[in-house]
């Protein structure tokens, strides 16, 4: 049987955000590697390369624009539409933290590369932690196999505890540094954004979660980590809830 017109577009909607999934993925995969090794060479290919990533979304966004407009999906296939508006803009997002983070490097201050600082506030396991978020989404998203998706966002807590441990860690880096306060605060943007990453990852988890299983995460009570099983969190008891 041969394939609808429509769903030969939303193949290529789908084909579309992957490249643009890979392309981003790439970018922080550079960054971290600019960063540790302090390649401003590396850096400037990040900047250089974010208007790619600005030129995907665009593109992404008119084309789920022109295909509801033309083809009024839905079910499932307006889920994927919505999901791939959203899943655009969080690689955006993180595309842009990657070009930040390529920034740092291309400043002229020590103090951001030392490697001891460096070492101290975990920056390498913080990107471990997001490229691993970034990219096992992508694997649930390809697949379909959203069992795991609590494994994913589980990642996400120990990125934000790095986060609020680093704040200890700069303050004695400040006082033992009393002249450096500006670096000490470059420092707390820094590990910021590799935060905010983690948050735009969990965003993807959830708007893959909604396309796949008509699953709404988002608002959802906090769920420990230790509490997930098997990749779906338990679910609070407000079942007799009906206000």
């Amino acid at each position: 049987m041969n394939m609808k017109h429509s769903e030969q577009e939303l193949l290529l909607l789908k084909e579309e955000v992957i490249q643009m999934w890979k392309f981003v993925i790439a970018q922080m995969e550079k960054s971290k590697n600019a960063l540790l090794n302090d390649d401003k060479e590396l850096a400037r290919e990040v900047v250089s390369r974010e208007k790619r990533v600005d030129l995907f979304e665009l593109k992404i966004e008119s084309d789920c624009e022109n295909h509801i407009a033309l083809y009024a999906p839905v079910a499932i296939d307006l889920r994927l539409v919505l999901s791939l508006l959203k899943i655009t803009s969080s690689l955006e997002r993180i595309g842009d933290f990657a070009e930040g983070i390529a920034r740092y490097v291309i400043m002229d201050n020590s103090t951001i590369l030392n490697p001891k600082i460096v070492e101290n506030l975990k920056v390498e396991t913080m990107f471990d932690l997001v490229i691993g978020m970034l990219t096992d989404t992508f694997a649930l998203f390809n697949s379909g196999r959203t069992d795991v998706y609590g494994k994913i966002l589980c990642k996400d807590d120990d990125v934000d505890t790095i986060y609020k441990n680093s704040f200890n860690i700069i303050t004695q880096f400040l006082l033992n540094n009393p002249t450096m306060i500006r670096s000490g605060l470059e420092l707390i943007l820094l590990v910021r954004k590799l935060e905010r990453i983690g948050d735009y990852c969990s965003n993807l988890v959830e708007d893959v979660v909604f396309y796949v299983d008509a699953k709404v995460l988002k608002h959802k009570p906090v769920v420990k980590a230790e509490e997930y099983q098997d990749g779906n969190s338990v679910e609070s008891d407000n079942q007799n809830d009906t206000e």
